[in-house]
């Protein structure tokens, strides 16, 4: 079993930074990927960035060039530097860890981010 636990959200200015962070807690050894994905009210849940225990990653489009996913294999910690931040950025974010082979998802409760003009 693992748990996820996310940190960082808020309040942020258009153009403005936030730095997300997750930790991972349990039976860690099971996860292959982490990752961020985000859902906005109306909106189905979209992939933001994952990032593997080998450093793969991989971006959406829309936030290629702005945000950058990072991962600590020390600390089970993984990390979301959201730059230039745009209103269609508001969401809820929420980490996210799948299982090797198998492909589960664990989830986090999710943190809000909120960027104004």
């Amino acid at each position: 079993q693992v748990q996820l636990v996310e940190s960082g959200g808020g309040l942020v200015q258009a153009g403005g930074s936030l730095r997300l962070s997750c930790t991972a807690s349990g039976s860690v050894f099971i996860i292959n990927a982490m990752g961020w994905y985000r859902q906005a009210p109306g909106k189905q849940r979209e992939l933001v960035a994952t990032c593997t225990t080998s450093g793969s990653t991989n971006y959406a489009d829309s936030v290629k060039g702005r945000f950058t996913i990072s991962r600590d294999n020390v600390k089970n910690t993984v990390y979301l530097q959201m730059n230039s931040l745009k209103l269609e950025d508001t969401a809820v974010y929420y980490c996210n860890g799948k299982v090797r082979v198998s492909g589960y998802d664990y989830w986090g409760q999710g943190t809000q981010v909120i960027v104004s003009s």
